[in-house]
Order: C-alpha cells, then sequence, then structure tokens
C-alpha cells in the first residue's frame, strides 16, 4: 500500500519486496508424435496433445497398431515420466503420414501441434521423439518431419532424437550433415525389443529410447547432465553391433550418438547435438543454457510494470545474482558461474525513458567431461623399493 494519504495514528503494511523465487520449469517432458489407428479417438484426438502422467496403463487406449504405444513403452521403460502424445492420421502410405506430421503451422498440425502442450496442459515437451517417422528414406535427402521440427523445437526450446538411417556408419554420418541444428541428435543404429506377440525379437528405432534415458536423468541427476553413458533398459540388442573405440569415435566426433556394450549391458554413447557452432556442440549445455534463460524470464515478470527506481533496478540485480548462486557450484551445480549487472552503455537515458531496462546476464553451462586423458610413465626407481623391501624382509 502507499503511505501517501493523509493519516492520524499508525500505520502497517507488509512489504511486497520479497525475494524472487527463481523456478526451473519442468524438464522430464517428453513429447512423442506418431500414429495410432485403434485409439480411441475421445481420449487421443488427431492432432491433439495428450498427457500420459508417468503410466504405462494410460497409454493402453492407444491401441497397438502405429508407432505411438511402442513409443510410449519404450520411454517407460526407462522412467515413468511426464509423456506427452501427439496421434497424426496413418496416411495411404509412408509420405502421405509425413504430410501428416510435417503438418501446417497455422493451424498447429503435425509437429506444431507441440506448441498447444502448455496451453491445453499447463506444461511443455522438452524432449521430442518421432519414431519411426525420422530416419531419412535416402542418406542424401533431410527426412521432411525433421526439416520442419527444427524450427519447433526453436520456439520450445525442446531438443530432439531422431533416427539414423540404421544401414552404415557413412551414411549415419552422411544423413547427420545435412540437419545442422544444435537440438536436433541423431541416434543410429536401432534396437532389438521383444515383441510378444511374434515371440521374437523385433527392431524398432531408438530415438524414443534416449528420449526416455534423458528423463530419467533429469529427474533423478538433473537437466544439466548428459544422457550419454548411462543404461538403456528394456532392450536385449542393437540392429548391428557398434564396438567401442574406433567405431564409437567415428559416428561421435560425427555427432552421431549411437549405443555400445562395455560388458555391462547397452548403454548411450554420445554427446554431440548436430550443431555447427562448437561452442554448442554439447547437447546438455545447450538445454542447460535453455532452462535457466526460461527461468530468469519467468521470475523477472513481477518487475514488469513497476515505476523506475533505485530501490527496483538494485533489487533486480540482487534478485538476478541470488539465482546465479542458486544455480551456481554451491546450490544445483547446474552451471559453473554466472551474475546480472546493468550496463550503463545498453542503458540510455532515452530508453529507460520510454521503459526499457537492459540487464546483462552471463553464466557457464558444464561441458561433459567427454575426453579423459591419461600419459603413463615408467618409472624404474620403483625397483630401489622393491630391493630394500626384499633385503629388510631378509634381515
Amino acid at each position: 500500500m502507499s503511505f501517501a494519504s493523509y493519516h492520524h495514528g499508525t500505520r502497517l503494511a507488509e512489504s511486497t519486496e520479497t525475494p524472487v523465487l527463481v523456478q526451473i520449469a519442468q524438464s522430464a517432458v517428453v513429447g512423442l508424435l506418431g500414429t495410432a489407428p485403434d485409439a480411441d479417438a475421445t481420449k487421443f484426438p488427431l492432432n491433439v496433445p495428450v498427457l500420459l502422467p508417468g503410466s504405462p496403463a494410460a497409454a493402453a487406449a492407444l491401441g497397438a497398431a502405429g508407432t505411438l504405444k511402442d513409443a510410449a513403452d519404450d520411454v517407460f521403460d526407462q522412467i515413468g515420466a511426464y509423456v506427452v502424445v501427439i496421434r497424426v492420421e496413418e496416411g495411404l502410405d509412408e509420405a502421405a503420414t509425413k504430410s501428416n506430421l510435417v503438418g501446417d503451422a497455422a493451424t498447429l498440425t503435425g509437429v506444431h501441434a507441440l506448441k498447444k502442450a502448455e496451453a491445453i496442459l499447463g506444461i511443455k515437451p522438452r524432449l521430442i521423439a518421432i519414431p519411426g517417422f525420422s530416419a531419412p528414406a535416402d542418406a542424401a535427402t533431410l527426412n521432411p518431419v525433421v526439416a520442419e521440427l527444427k524450427g519447433v523445437l526453436e520456439a520450445l526450446e525442446a531438443v530432439a532424437w531422431v533416427d539414423g538411417p540404421d544401414t552404415t556408419d557413412a551414411e549415419a554420418v552422411s544423413y547427420e550433415a545435412l540437419i545442422g541444428s544444435g537440438r536436433v541428435k541423431v541416434v543410429d543404429p536401432k534396437v532389438l525389443v521383444w515383441d510378444t506377440t511374434s515371440n521374437a525379437y523385433v527392431s524398432r528405432p531408438a530415438s524414443a529410447r534416449f528420449a526416455g534415458v534423458q528423463a530419467r536423468v533429469d529427474i533423478e541427476r538433473g537437466f544439466w547432465h548428459s544422457e550419454s553413458n548411462k543404461p538403456i533398459n528394456g532392450i536385449g540388442g542393437v540392429s548391428r553391433t557398434i564396438t567401442y573405440g574406433a567405431q564409437s569415435n567415428l559416428l561421435n566426433e560425427n555427432r552421431v550418438a549411437t549405443i555400445i556394450n562395455l560388458g555391462s549391458g547397452f548403454i548411450t554413447w554420445g554427446n554431440r547435438a548436430s550443431a555447427g557452432d562448437a561452442l554448442w556442440a554439447f547437447l546438455s549445455v545447450r538445454r542447460t543454457a535453455d532452462f535457466i534463460n526460461d527461468a530468469l524470464r519467468r521470475a523477472y515478470l513481477p518487475f514488469v510494470d513497476r515505476p523506475f527506481s533505485a530501490a527496483n533496478v538494485k533489487f533486480m540485480l540482487e534478485s538476478g545474482n541470488a539465482a546465479m548462486r542458486q544455480f551456481g557450484p554451491k546450490g544445483l551445480g547446474a552451471i559453473i558461474g554466472g551474475r546480472v549487472w546493468l550496463d550503463p552503455d545498453k542503458n540510455l537515458p532515452q530508453d529507460m525513458a520510454a521503459g526499457k531496462i537492459t540487464l546483462s546476464v552471463e553464466f557457464e553451462p558444464p561441458a561433459p567431461m567427454e575426453d579423459i586423458r591419461f600419459i603413463t610413465h615408467r618409472n624404474i626407481q620403483y625397483y630401489l623399493d622393491l630391493t630394500q623391501a626384499a633385503l629388510s624382509a631378509a634381515a
């Protein structure tokens, strides 16, 4: 309240200058797009985001046909995460189905339906997969669904795992070179999953399982951790063997994530997205920046439309730096360090008179320790220790 009006006596008001609480948006939200022709249309209408709140039972109404039921199972094998499914109509052929997945930006259908999730469900999908429809028809042409998805990922500040050709390493590398997005990670090869109808292992795209692994990592460790070098649940093998060393290095160096087995089960392997900018090569770094940027935007909304004053500006700076400490090494550990400050060169009097203020922010997400090196040396002087021990024992 304002104390500007006349009063005779005592008055009290609770201060509204309480600390700004910076809250991270839910990060472990998987978005799946695909087909389910036998789905209950009332529960899963076409091009409408529907939430499966961490329970495989909720996916039963999708029906066994199409790709969505399997994709949801792939995620739930990893963890009971929030899963947003978007069902598109199955076309007369694969090309027609891909057209339905490409959708329309004006009417928010296909991949653009992901933009409706927050308004309808209150949560935003941040880990996207379209298994069965994100692999290339040939290594020389970018899948049209992936091409359309890239812009949607930018709008949502989300990331996606897309499937490689599952043919050869060379074709996987060639396909990755067509993508050019720091929000997309190519996964190759497919995984082998037991099919209870045919009573045999069948090959399935790995993209939804990678999204599920990242959801598990987010929940158990934090969004700033990479999904690489983590176990994949629910698979019996891979469609083609990838050996650790030269072969996995070839794929990872060329920004293709893969699956290896070092004798303790199958694990994800590869940190790098399809980014042309080396500074944003690691998907975990991209995601960390996304969530901190989003948290800052939301946290500062209460300051919008307050009057300019030294107190309000000081409070904004203090709140921002408190948030950086919360994210930093002594808090969550999501960043190595960060700060918020006011740069006079970016805040001219005419701008501030027009109601504009610019805060400068810097922070550094932790890169994954991808390359751990050793230098070993011979030291023959240890023989002296050996002989001294022998002489002592003989005395």
